[in-house]
């Protein structure tokens, strides 16, 4: 967590974002889904970007939204509602 929400250093943020994002896992995206829920605005931003990065990029992009609907019923509530935020961030990259 010290990685996606460092205050001192977004391009830290924005790589661990990118990097849990591409692995494609319901762990690696929960993590980000905690970070967006304690995140301040700008972190979210770097946090999205990071996201945004992993999903546009030359590989085959991970089913992220997928992930966050697992995540939907994950029993932590930050969990969730972090899960939300980056669907509705994976969502803006199709269009």
């Amino acid at each position: 967590m010290g990685l996606l929400l460092d205050v001192e250093d977004t391009a830290v943020t924005r790589q661990t974002a990118e990097a849990l994002a591409r692995v494609g896992t319901v762990a690696a995206v929960r993590l980000i889904a905690l970070a967006v829920a304690a995140a301040d605005d700008n972190q979210a931003n770097w946090l999205q970007t990071g996201v945004h990065d992993a999903l546009v990029g030359p590989d085959d992009a991970p089913d992220v939204a997928a992930l966050c609907g697992q995540l939907a019923r994950d029993p932590e509530e930050a969990v969730r509602r972090g899960a939300v935020e980056i669907s509705a961030w994976a969502d803006d990259t199709r269009c």
